[in-house]
C-alpha cells in the first residue's frame, strides 16, 4: 500500500512539473528586452542598413564607349553623397541578347533598380516587361525606349532637339548656304534615327543647303578618322561644312580638318560637333571647328541615380512625366571658360524640382 502511494505522488510531481515548464514557455516576460543604447533614435540607427540594404542599385551600358566614362562620374558622385554602392557593368557589345542575359542575372542576385541604356529602343522593352512586375524599378539614361514602356522615367539630352540647334549652328557659320557631309554614329543607337531627323528637318527648311553624303557605322575613333577622312576628300572640292552628332566622329572632324589646315588646306570648312573630348575642345580654340554641343552625361547618371533611389522608398512617378531633359548648351570659343559650369547648374536646379515636377506620394 506504501509503495502504491509512493507512486502515485512520483506521478502527480512529475505532472505538475510539465505543466509548470508550459505555462512558463507560453507566458510573457516580467521585464521588456532593453532598449539600445541612445532610445528610440538609436533603434531607428540599427533598422538603417536593413532599410537601405533593401536598395540594391545597378548601373548598365550595353558597350563601352566614352560617353559612358563621362556618365559613371555622375554615378561615383552620387555613391559619395549618399554613402550608396552601385554595381556598375558594362557589356560587351550593343546586342540586345547580351543585354538580357546580363541584367536577367543581376536581378537573379538581388539588384532591384536598374538605370540602363538600352541596346535596343524595342527591343529592350521585352525586358523590362519581364523585369518590372517583379518589383524592380527601371530608369532609361541617355536615351529612352519606345512607348509605351514600363520604364519610370528616362533622363537624358532631348537628342533630337540637340541636333537640330547644331545643324542650326553649322548654316548660320556656313551663312545660310552650301553643302554639308552628315556623320553619324551606331545606327542600332536609338538616338541616331532622332538625330538623324533633326540634321535633315534643319536642312530641309534652307533651300541652299544640301547634304551631300551621309556617313554612318562608326564604333571606334580610328573608323571615324578613316570614314571621316575618305569623305572629306571625295568632296573636298564642294564641302562647305561637316556635322557630327556622336563622339567619336566628333573626335575624327577635329583631328581630320587639323590635320587638313596643317598641310595647307585653303577651302574653308565649317564644322560641329557634339561633347567635349580634349580634341573637340582643342580644335575650337584653335579655330579648327565652330562649336560643340555640350550634353549632360554627369546629370544622366546621377539623375537617373537619385530617381531610383525616391523610387525605392515609395514615391511614383507623377502622370506625363516621363522624360526628364537632363539639358545641353553649346560650346564656342566664346564660352570656353563657362559652359562646364551652366551644365552643373542645370543638373542642380532639376534636383530641385524632382519632388515637385517628377514625383509623388
Amino acid at each position: 500500500m506504501k509503495l502504491q502511494q509512493v507512486k502515485l505522488f512520483s506521478l502527480v510531481m512529475v505532472v505538475a512539473l510539465a505543466m509548470s515548464l508550459v505555462l512558463s514557455a507560453c507566458a510573457v516576460p516580467a521585464t521588456a528586452p532593453a532598449a539600445p543604447a541612445g532610445g528610440e533614435a538609436a533603434a531607428t540607427e540599427a533598422a538603417a542598413p536593413e532599410s537601405a540594404s533593401a536598395f540594391k542599385p545597378v548601373w548598365y551600358a550595353p558597350a563601352p564607349h566614352p560617353y559612358f566614362e563621362e556618365v559613371r562620374k555622375g554615378i561615383e558622385a552620387f555613391e559619395v553623397e549618399t554613402g550608396i554602392t552601385v554595381e556598375k557593368q558594362i557589356g560587351p557589345d550593343w546586342n540586345q541578347d547580351s543585354q538580357n542575359q546580363r541584367m536577367e542575372a543581376l536581378a537573379a542576385q538581388g539588384f532591384n533598380a536598374f538605370s540602363v541604356y538600352p541596346a535596343d529602343a524595342v527591343g529592350t522593352n521585352g525586358l523590362y516587361e519581364q523585369l518590372t512586375p517583379n518589383g524592380i524599378h527601371i530608369i532609361n539614361f541617355g536615351t529612352s525606349t519606345a512607348q509605351p514602356t514600363t520604364a519610370s522615367f528616362a533622363v537624358a539630352t532631348d537628342v533630337k532637339a540637340a541636333a537640330m540647334r547644331a545643324a542650326e549652328e553649322l548654316i548660320a557659320a556656313m551663312g545660310g548656304k552650301g553643302s554639308v557631309i552628315n556623320v553619324l554614329e551606331v545606327l542600332e543607337d536609338p538616338n541616331t534615327a532622332l538625330r538623324k531627323q533633326g540634321i535633315e528637318e534643319v536642312v530641309a527648311k534652307y533651300p541652299d543647303v544640301t547634304i551631300i553624303q551621309e556617313v554612318a557605322g562608326i564604333k571606334s575613333v580610328e573608323e571615324a578618322v578613316q570614314k571621316v577622312g575618305d569623305a572629306l576628300s571625295a568632296n573636298i572640292d564642294k564641302v562647305d561644312g561637316i556635322i557630327a552628332t556622336g563622339y567619336t566622329p566628333s573626335v575624327a572632324i577635329a583631328q581630320v580638318l587639323g590635320e587638313y589646315k596643317e598641310k595647307g588646306g585653303e577651302r574653308t570648312i565649317h564644322a560641329v560637333g557634339i561633347d567635349t573630348d580634349e580634341v573637340v575642345m582643342q580644335a575650337i580654340k584653335d579655330g579648327v571647328m565652330d562649336g560643340t554641343i555640350v550634353q549632360n552625361p554627369y546629370g544622366h547618371g546621377y539623375l537617373s541615380m537619385l530617381l531610383l533611389q525616391y523610387l525605392s522608398e515609395g514615391y511614383k512617378p507623377k502622370a506625363d512625366a516621363y522624360f526628364v531633359d537632363a539639358g545641353f548648351a553649346f560650346a564656342t570659343q566664346e564660352n570656353l571658360e563657362t559652359y562646364n559650369e551652366d551644365i552643373l547648374a542645370v543638373t542642380e536646379q532639376i534636383k530641385s524640382e524632382l519632388m515637385d515636377k517628377y514625383l509623388e506620394k
